[in-house]
């Protein structure tokens, strides 16, 4: 169905672009991508509401606005509103005649309103902090939201006065929270999330949860209006039992909670059935492990009943949304590298609807992507193509063949020749399994040459890579590298057995299931086994600096924001507290040996591989004090090696258009300057 889709586009690609001349994909055509993100479908299925992202090539920042698309072949596709400014998070009325949404003014992010029949927008807010998660009343009359409301940092002493016109020092930064800041976001301030309701029409808007606890995620109103159903964590131990969470209810008149879940382990994203009778929602039973299957459950809306919907399907259920006649759900998952979207019945049946999902992270090629459904059945979907970032695709019916509603990109990249994916399998030398992975060719690929071989390692180390448009190893094709990404044990999208591989063996054999896919794609003799050079970033950056403690059979390695020593990370990370016993035994301080055995550090003295390293200068879940003692490392063995610190950047180093060039553009350099051509 889908490779039916794409032969079309391919085939209007081709023949809009005979006669022109393309060229391949640059460093500076990364300003120009668009992705469509967030498709919501009114509640008739005429309309379609989506985020249209892009880059500000002067401020090097991302950018998106709301654009309203038509289903019915009217060809309507324009800008929401006037406004430039951002826009995101849209839902739409109950009836389809407003859409609410949230975007940045001067005070800060609010809500507004946009009214379909008229076009006009107005502001319905003046916050303390931005709002998320927005979600219409049955009725249409009220809008619920969450927020974080702020709090006092604690205070330990009295300063005295300073003279009048004085310049001291700033006050110091006091904090006695176990999550004080986070990579991306830096230094948390104190307060709690909250859910609050405002009329839809304008007015004050009401605080329903207080005391210092949070609440929020995915909110969903009772069928009558008079309850609204959250996930939380409101036990007096909250912040140590932080992989923990609840199902609640809260009445918006009295304010009263109902607790309706209890299991350990996450329990999220509530979702009232069609006929206000079930809520559905997502969770595990948490067994203290590195990978865990999220499942799909349902409930009566007073707790009762509990059910495991997905018990018989070993794959995340990342998204489960009630299908309209309440008789089972459309939900989104990741299926050996790809990211699809199936139906799965009350009994646990899931049949595939589409199986290309993805497109909104345009630096490494991980799963994205989202969709929604009409009351009519319709299906909007972020459709992904390996040489084309996110756009918007519809299914009428289930089981029908989906139409591409829009080709953000076709200005740019109709004029460019793209590198192609080929879908990699093969066996492990350790104990037979299946593995996969993905080898994508040059532009302009020449049977009759051999050609230089990168090695691209994911992060995670539980996630995968998938068949996804990705500007960075575009931009390592479009150099003349034929590019690999494999999905080793431990990586998502193969079921819980396959992901928990790396439970208490994380680096371990995923180290050979990479050699294995090295050794696989240089059978083709596509290869000049002389011209290997490896990378990757987080996890990757730990698995390239393992692989080269291992062997020297790459001529150069770029290790990016690695963890060299698992002792350090763990106690200096921005997710610290959240090692022990997941990932190895204990704390540090109580089993040293076995965090140090698994350190890429220990392995140093058998490097011999010309070495770059990469760390983002804000990073806070790899810091740089981690990229720091591999260097620092080398240069006390006199092996080649240089450290690349990016500044204004965090673990997402790519997050900024020329952080993502910077990165590649470096990585390019130290391959070349080692390439024996």
């Amino acid at each position: 169905m889908q490779k039916f889709l794409f032969s079309l586009l391919v085939l209007f690609i081709s023949f809009q672009t005979a006669a022109q001349v393309s060229s391949n994909f640059e460093y500076l055509d990364v300003f120009q991508l668009e992705y469509a993100n967030h498709p919501k479908l009114s509640p008739n299925g005429d309309y379609i509401v989506y985020e249209r992202k892009g880059f500000d090539i002067m401020k090097d920042r991302s950018k998106g606005d709301l654009w309203l698309l038509s289903t019915d072949g009217r060809k309507i596709h324009h800008k929401l509103t006037s406004r430039e400014a951002n826009e995101s998070n849209a839902q739409w009325s109950p009836t389809g005649d407003r859409i609410a949404f949230v975007s940045s003014s001067e005070e800060g992010s609010e809500i507004y309103l946009y009214w379909t029949e008229t076009g006009t927008v107005a502001k319905l807010t003046q916050l303390e902090n931005s709002p998320s998660n927005l979600e219409w009343s049955p009725d249409g009359t009220q809008i619920a939201f969450s927020m974080k409301v702020n709090a006092k940092p604690p205070v330990l002493a009295k300063m005295p006065e300073k003279p009048k016109g004085a310049k001291w020092a700033e006050s110091p930064r006091i904090t006695d929270r176990l999550k004080h800041e986070a990579d991306g976001a830096g230094y948390l301030k104190p307060g709690f999330s909250h859910i609050f309701v405002i009329p839809a029409e304008g007015g004050s808007p009401r605080q329903l949860t207080s005391s210092s606890f949070n609440h929020g995620g995915s909110l969903s109103w009772s069928k009558n209006g008079q309850k609204i159903y959250f996930s939380g964590n409101r036990n007096t131990d909250w912040e140590y039992d932080f992989r923990n969470s609840e199902v609640y209810s809260i009445d918006i008149y009295t304010k009263l909670f109902e607790q309706l879940t209890t299991v350990s382990g996450p329990d999220y994203a509530p979702k009232v059935s069609p006929d206000g009778k079930k809520i559905a929602y997502l969770g595990y039973e948490d067994k203290v492990q590195a990978y865990q299957v999220t499942k799909l459950y349902v409930m009566d809306v007073n707790g009762d009943t509990k059910k495991v919907i997905s018990a018989k399907f070993d794959r995340d259920v990342d998204t489960a949304e009630w299908a309209p006649d309440g008789k089972g759900f459309y939900i989104q998952y990741n299926d050996l590298g790809r990211t699809k979207i199936g139906y799965m019945d009350l009994d646990g049946n899931v049949s595939e609807l589409v199986d290309n999902l993805g497109g909104t992270t345009l630096g490494r090629p991980y799963a994205s992507g989202s969709f929604s459904i009409s009351s009519n059945g319709k299906i909007a979907y972020t459709i992904s193509y390996p040489e084309r970032p996110a756009d918007v695709a519809l299914l009428d019916k289930p089981n029908t063949k989906p139409r591409l509603l829009t080709m953000l990109n076709e200005d740019l990249l109709a004029f460019k020749t793209m590198a192609t994916l080929e879908e990699i399998n093969y066996k492990s030398s350790i104990d037979g399994r299946n593995l996969q992975g993905w080898l994508m060719y040059p532009p302009h690929y020449d049977k009759t040459k051999k050609y230089p071989l990168i090695v691209e390692n994911h992060g995670g180390p539980i996630l995968n890579y998938g068949p996804f448009f990705s500007a960075e190893m575009q931009l390592y094709a479009s150099a003349g590298y034929f590019v690999f990404y494999p999905n080793p044990r431990g990586s998502t999208s193969y079921g819980e057995e396959f992901g928990n591989l790396l439970y208490n063996n994380y680096p371990g054999e995923d180290y050979n299931d990479v050699m294995d896919g090295v050794d696989e794609v240089l059978k083709s003799g596509k290869i000049d086994q002389d011209r290997l050079f490896v990378t990757g970033g987080s996890a990757g950056g730990i698995m390239t600096a393992w692989i080269i403690g291992k062997n020297n059979r790459f001529r150069a390695a770029v290790v990016a924001k690695p963890v060299m020593n698992w002792i350090s990370k763990t106690l200096v990370a921005d997710n610290y507290y959240g090692y022990a016993n997941s990932r190895y035994p204990g704390q540090p301080w109580e089993n040293f040996e076995n965090y140090w055995k698994f350190s890429p550090i220990s392995l140093v003295g058998n490097v011999e591989t010309p070495t770059m390293v990469m760390v983002g200068m804000d990073d806070l879940r790899t810091p740089p004090s981690e990229a720091k003692q591999l260097y620092h490392a080398l240069k006390l063995r006199k092996i080649e090696t240089v450290l690349v610190e990016i500044p204004e950047a965090s673990h997402g180093i790519a997050n900024r258009p020329s952080n993502l060039i910077t990165k590649v553009a470096h990585t390019l350099a130290w391959f070349e300057k080692y390439d024996k051509k």
